[in-house]
């Protein structure tokens, strides 16, 4: 077997849901501290975002259109209706697509030690662009620019690929495929970017070392949710959330 044959093969991951209570709000299963939440409603330009002491606890934030406790095995739900266009959602001022978005409170250094995105989910239903839904992110720091480090998509054929920017200024993503995981199939990633060396990693196996061509180490925070990028509603549903410094 190829190495890529390999890789393509990824196997489903088994998800310990026992410890999730569905009768919480997300709060009260993950730990939401270091996060602020994105929503696709608001005002144009400005969409509404909660902090993360509003997030936290078994009586935290939930909204049941877009960010909630799944009543049948406590996983966390994020959904997006679909586009500006197709439904009335609302994007942040740099971008064209909606999102139901975690976003890291504090920013770090990618030449840290330590720098670990871990997350295990189901895409129930990914959105229709091209590289779908993405669900995990480094972006760049907003002092240093308003792009993306690197976006892990998935899409409608259960095609999971990362895009990173060759440049601050943006606009030019190279795509690498990473694997393939069935839709509505759970499993698990990891985006590394530590030492200045930038990876990712499926269901636990060997880690894709990706290039970060000329961004030279900008300071980054992680992301992880349901950035919808096409017309349609995108639905994933989330097991586990952490990060590591």
């Amino acid at each position: 077997m190829s190495a890529l044959s390999a890789l393509l093969l990824l196997v489903p991951l088994a998800i310990p849901v026992a410890s999730l209570n569905p009768s919480c709000a997300p709060g009260g299963n993950f730990d939401l501290s270091p996060w602020q939440l994105q929503l696709p409603i608001g005002s144009a330009g400005d969409p509404t975002t909660i902090s993360s002491s509003s997030l936290e606890g078994c009586s935290g934030y939930e909204n049941f259109s877009y960010f909630f406790t799944e009543s049948g095995d406590g996983a966390l739900v994020m959904k997006v209706p679909g586009s500006p266009a197709s439904s009335g959602c609302v994007t942040t001022a740099n971008s064209q697509h909606c999102r139901t978005e975690l976003r890291e409170s504090n920013s770090w250094s990618p030449n840290n030690a330590v720098n670990r995105l871990s997350v295990s989910l189901a895409v129930e239903v990914p959105d229709n662009s091209g590289y779908g839904t993405v669900i995990g992110q480094v972006h760049i720091d907003d002092s240093v620019s308003t792009k993306p480090v690197c976006e892990l998509y998935y899409s409608t054929a259960g095609e999971l690929t990362m895009g990173v920017e060759q440049t601050r200024s943006g606009g030019d993503e190279v795509m690498t495929k990473i694997g393939n995981v069935p839709v509505g199939t759970a499993f698990s990633y990891e985006i590394i970017y530590e030492k200045n060396v930038l990876s990712v990693s499926i269901n636990g196996g060997s880690a894709k070392t990706l290039s970060t061509y000329s961004l030279d180490a900008p300071l980054s925070y992680f992301k992880a949710g349901n950035y919808n990028q096409g017309s349609d509603a995108s639905d994933v549903h989330f097991f586990s959330i952490s990060i590591s410094h």
